[in-house]
């Protein structure tokens, strides 16, 4: 049996699940998302507490189990917390501008990158003399959130020689050493 699949959720406070077939919408300060189940996964909820049943052993159905629970997971999560996610842009001239929607960036590029967002995503753009711009998204939506942030990314994906680029912010970027030395 999954083990994701087979642990129940708890609801925190401040949160309300309502199911419309296999249809999951979850309500909550941060915002209101909803998601289509599998119909071969049903769903218990009672007492502040869900839970994702199987009909079968296929293994198809097993799948489905696990992926069910975190997508109801990530939505409950989104919903009172919230998601972040923060991009750095490193390189010499490279610079981002947030207006309202719309995410400006020179990015070593003949012209400017204007990039309006969902509205289910707030950003902002802050730039410190000596560091590199810091671009930050927030939203309820975990899936569209990492969809908006490699979008964002691969405009200019970090290098390996100099390392300029677009990267996450704690994202490791692996160096090479370039040509070596003249004989």
């Amino acid at each position: 049996m999954s083990r994701i699949g087979k642990s129940p959720i708890s609801i925190p406070s401040g949160v309300e699940i309502k199911m419309d077939g296999q249809i999951v919408t979850a309500k909550g300060p941060k915002g209101e998302i909803s998601q289509e189940l599998d119909p071969s996964i049903s769903v218990e909820i009672e007492d502040g507490i869900i839970k994702f049943n199987r009909a079968s052993d296929a293994p198809a159905v097993r799948a489905k189990h696990g992926l069910s629970r975190a997508l109801v997971f990530n939505m409950i999560e989104g919903v009172s917390e919230g998601y972040k996610k923060v991009l750095e842009v490193i390189g010499v001239g490279f610079r981002a501008e947030a207006n309202g929607q719309v995410l400006s960036m020179s990015v070593g590029h003949s012209h400017p990158i204007v990039i309006e967002l969902p509205k289910e995503i707030k950003v902002s753009a802050e730039t410190a003399k000596g560091k590199a711009p810091v671009v930050t998204l927030e939203s309820h939506d975990k899936q569209l959130l990492g969809h908006v942030a490699a979008k964002i990314r691969s405009f200019r994906k970090p290098e390996p020689y100099k390392g300029k680029g677009i990267r996450l912010q704690g994202e490791h970027v692996r160096r090479k050493a370039g040509k070596a030395a003249g004989k």
